[in-house]
């Protein structure tokens, strides 16, 4: 049976570039989606597959994900003392357990492949997954879970995909299919943005992976990529001439936060599909469009 992989890799250090100025002074990671911060969904999900710890890749100004993570002892007696507990155990819940994250700097926007990196030590030699935290996943079981019951048949790195319009392949990184089983695809390449009518698949790359500690040497020599930056595909596809690679096709709807679009739609998904508020909501934005 493989090696369990029971740590994360969060890297939380971009500007939000995409999402300006509304990430001029707050992480966009904690840009709300609904009723909390878009990272919480991230960190949900990471934990519902059963990773036991989670290492944030952070940078500078990004204190504020630390702490939103911590014990907020003052927030906390207060809402005790008003007897709010629906909201404090909400608040409570989004704390991690006491040795469940490390917090590592990424000191130069250097890339992808470098922020994972940055995290070598922490992970050591062993499997670990990572999970861009500017994709929301909704799922049922969550992707990272789904990935991971793949994982414990098969083994190697599992990078997740979902399927994408024809006329859409240039705007996404692809891979490239050998065979399929099911929902599981093993990989004979990938290619980053193809041209227009050139993609060898339409299924494109999510931002959930589940990779071996073999990477970290990899990534180490890599030299800059596109934009000037070490990317974490170059290195995977170096890795895939010494090990096996799986495409997972999950079931589920990605949100690229990143994107101010994509964040409107992933709030509008989570309003309509909450518990409590859903119907209003529904409600509500139909009122809107008119």
């Amino acid at each position: 049976m493989p090696t369990p992989v029971r740590k994360a890799v969060l890297p939380v250090a971009g500007f939000g570039t995409r999402v300006l100025p509304a990430t001029k002074a707050i992480p966009k990671e904690l840009l709300p989606v609904f009723d909390r911060p878009a990272i919480q969904y991230v960190v949900d999900e990471a934990r519902e597959a059963g990773i036991e710890h989670i290492v944030f890749v952070t940078g500078r100004g990004k204190q504020a994900i630390e702490d939103y993570f911590d014990h907020a002892f003052e927030l906390e007696a207060s809402l005790k003392a008003k007897g709010k507990d629906q909201i404090l155990a909400d608040v409570e819940g989004s704390r991690l357990p006491a040795g469940g994250a490390s917090f590592t700097r990424q000191q130069t926007p250097s890339g992808l492949g470098h922020a994972v990196w940055c995290a070598r030590d922490i992970v050591g030699h062993e499997p670990f997954a990572v999970l861009l935290p500017d994709v929301i996943v909704k799922g049922e079981p969550g992707c990272l879970k789904q990935m991971l019951a793949a994982y414990d048949d098969v083994g190697g790195n599992i990078i997740a995909v979902e399927q994408v319009p024809e006329d859409q392949t240039h705007k996404y990184g692809i891979i490239a299919p050998e065979s399929r089983d099911g929902a599981l695809i093993k990989m004979k390449g990938m290619v980053e943005k193809p041209a227009q009518g050139t993609a060898p698949s339409n299924l494109s790359i999510t931002g959930r992976y589940v990779l071996q500690p073999e990477i970290f040497e990899l990534l180490a020599e890599q030299g800059a990529g596109a934009g000037g930056e070490i990317q974490l595909t170059d290195s995977m596809a170096t890795l895939m001439g010494q090990q096996s690679f799986y495409a997972y096709e999950y079931q589920g709807q990605s949100y690229d936060c990143g994107d101010k679009i994509g964040y409107l739609r992933a709030v509008a998904a989570h309003a309509v599909a909450h518990a409590d508020l859903g119907d209003k909501a529904r409600e509500t934005l139909l009122d809107v469009l008119g």
